[in-house]
């Protein structure tokens, strides 16, 4: 297969003044993307015919009711619970889809460590992601254990904040795939990779604003895609 997506992605959150659960930071976020996506490969069943589809659409929600950090000096524990929402489109037998049809839930938890002398910033998340079926082909994919970390520089540049670093994942899938439709049998896949990361940081009064660029080349993959991950990011705090 060969495959290419451009995603838009729109989101907001909202952080709550008063502190729970011995001092920790509440916050609440929601996140919808718009994907296009393009995606052709050899059939097989079709002695080998090049077939090829486009389609676009409204792609998966994510929502985070529970987003718990702790600080202490230059420490930040992290609690977070990603729950993905199969509201993209989705046709069974067609080639892509902007939608994966089934809930993901990924508890996540994290320490981070910011220097606000030196400027060096650094943090691991790891999260365990519970998928469940998809109803329309019978097939449960297993559940992924990922693992999150970054490391980066800030430093004085014009009226801001200039950053620089690198950021590494690894996501291994630990259970199998399951249901009448994994005719594959266990199929795990597995992706690590490791890529640059700039960044901008501009005040504006007691509000922020944040751009932030990366390259994610994937450089170790087992039945998955590979290929490369182009990000860019803004963010207001306000």
């Amino acid at each position: 297969l060969d495959a290419d997506a451009n995603t838009l992605v729109l989101g907001g959150g909202y952080g709550f003044e008063q502190t729970v659960l011995g001092g920790g930071h509440y916050a609440v976020a929601a996140f919808l993307p718009y994907t296009w996506l393009s995606i052709s490969g050899n059939s097989p069943a079709l002695g080998g015919l090049r077939i090829q589809n486009s389609v676009s659409g409204i792609g998966d929600l994510t929502v985070v009711p529970v987003m718990l950090a702790w600080k202490s000096d230059s420490w930040q524990y992290d609690f977070l619970m990603p729950v993905y929402a199969p509201t993209g489109s989705y046709q069974t037998g067609r080639l892509g889809n902007t939608g994966l049809n089934y809930w993901t839930f990924d508890p996540i938890v994290g320490v981070a460590y910011s220097n606000a002398k030196s400027g060096l910033n650094a943090a691991v998340h790891v999260g365990y992601a519970l998928n469940t079926e998809n109803n329309d082909t019978n097939y449960k994919s297993g559940d992924i254990l990922h693992v999150d970390a970054s490391v980066q520089q800030i430093f004085p540049l014009g009226s801001g904040f200039a950053n620089v670093g690198a950021e590494a994942w690894y996501f291994q899938q630990v259970t199998c795939d399951s249901g009448s439709g994994a005719t594959l049998g266990c199929f795990k896949g597995r992706t690590a990779g490791i890529g640059p990361v700039l960044g901008y940081i501009q005040p504006i009064g007691k509000e922020k604003l944040l751009f932030e660029f990366k390259w994610l080349p994937e450089l170790d993959t087992k039945n998955r895609l590979n290929g490369d991950y182009l990000w860019f990011k803004m963010v207001y705090t306000f």
